[in-house]
């Protein structure tokens, strides 16, 4: 009997022949990486009496939750934090580089066949280069860093088929919604979801990028799409160094079989409260939104800035609505640039931040008002994760974002779209 994804790399990288879904492996993994709450992780490693990490090769830290800092408490923390990367040798990424889970994708970073631990819930994200990735605690982060060891619970596996082509006005993330929609917040607990299917083969990194990032909404302990040339040719300008892909087999059992086709799909909205609360656009439309963002992990790529800027072109943000933009990456905001798709937003009347999290984890740039409403490209919107209770958050599309924002309201994007 053959062996999922997640099986067959566990087992690899703890060195055995074989594991089933429920054992505890214990593993190095080969990239550990944080960000500005870091500082919790440091200050668990120097509470364990620790001095030196394990090996500064395998560990990241990017600035990118509060930048700039708007508070001394936040500035000094990530001065300690820079001092700790240069006390300790570990690779850097100062403020502006950008979101560190897209930073350890577009630098490299990640590759096949690796295990890769961030202190974020979605470094389920670096699964789209066929890595077992996921999210543990800074505590845990911390016992990692200064012994280079991990348990791990197998987990069992869910296999996701994605079938079709995007209609005209749909996009991953529609269908990343309408999934979400379909299984539950909880359908995938401890799982590790494998996306696959023509879509998916059909879709550039960039916009793979989504369904692994966006995994972790569904419970999953990690998501995965195999590496294809797709994959090679995005690593091949990133990096020289060696890797091998780990395939799930032919044979191997899952706990659970999905197919979606997408060819029927229309614009998906997630409904504020919880983001397995997608409708089709249509049943969200006329909703009055003060605040549209732009931005985070999951949509701020410059294809998904192309498309909100093929909107915007020519058009105004509507004046009842602010409007935010931050870029996933630096790499990624210079290009959208030089394609002038930022003078567009800035034109149209949009904000443009750093690159960086910005609003969507409720502590920085743009927090809403009581009785907000504001459309997200980004991941969750569970009552207060923009850092107000009292605000309501849907989520969809750049292409949704971009259309609300100049109607004012929620409309169906494809009423914008040329």
């Amino acid at each position: 009997m053959g062996g999922t994804f997640a099986e067959k790399i566990l087992a690899m990288k703890s060195g055995q022949s074989r594991v089933v879904p429920g054992q505890i492996v214990e593993l190095t993994p080969d990239l550990s990486y944080s960000h500005d709450f870091g500082i919790r992780v440091i200050q668990g490693f120097r509470e364990m009496g620790a001095t030196r990490v394990w090996d500064p090769t395998r560990i990241a830290i990017g600035m990118d939750h509060a930048i700039p800092p708007d508070t001394a408490k936040q500035a000094n923390d990530q001065k300690a934090i820079r001092q700790f990367a240069a006390e300790q040798g570990i690779r850097f990424y100062e403020a502006g580089t950008g979101i560190t889970h897209q930073v350890m994708v577009e630098k490299g970073h990640v590759r096949p066949g690796m295990v890769v631990v961030g202190a974020d819930s979605h470094a389920t994200s670096c699964g789209v280069l066929a890595a077992f990735a996921t999210g543990i605690g800074e505590t845990d982060s911390a016992f990692l860093w200064a012994t280079g060891r991990l348990w791990l619970r197998v987990p069992a596996s869910v296999r996701v088929t994605l079938g079709g082509s995007l209609p005209r006005g749909v996009y991953a993330k529609d269908v990343m919604l309408a999934l979400l929609a379909r299984m539950g917040a909880d359908g995938a607990t401890y799982r590790c979801v494998e996306f696959r299917g023509a879509l998916i083969a059909d879709l550039p990194v960039s916009q793979r990028f989504i369904f692994p990032n966006m995994a972790v909404e569904m419970g999953a302990k990690a998501g995965f799409i195999a590496c294809d040339s797709t994959t090679r040719e995005y690593l091949r300008t990133r990096t020289r160094e060696p890797y091998e892909a780990v395939d799930p087999d032919p044979d191997a059992t899952y706990e659970r079989d999905l197919e979606l086709d997408v060819g029927d799909l229309t614009p998906i909205v997630a409904l504020p409260g919880d983001v397995d609360r997608g409708v089709p656009v249509q049943q969200a439309a006329g909703i009055k939104i003060d605040q549209a963002f732009l931005g985070s992990c999951t949509n701020a790529r410059v294809d998904d800035l192309e498309v909100a800027a093929s909107i915007l072109r020519g058009r105004k943000v509507h004046p009842d609505v602010r409007m935010i933009v931050a870029p996933s990456s630096g790499a990624e905001g210079l290009e959208a640039a030089r394609r002038g798709y930022l003078a567009i937003f800035q034109e149209a009347g949009a904000i443009i931040l750093p690159s960086g999290c910005a609003v969507c984890h409720g502590g920085h740039q743009g927090v809403p008002a009581d009785g907000e409403r504001c459309i997200s490209s980004s991941n969750r919107n569970y009552p207060g994760r923009m850092g107000n209770p009292k605000a309501e958050i849907f989520l969809a599309s750049p292409a949704t974002v971009a259309a609300a924002a100049v109607a004012g309201r929620i409309i169906d994007p494809r009423e914008l779209l040329g």
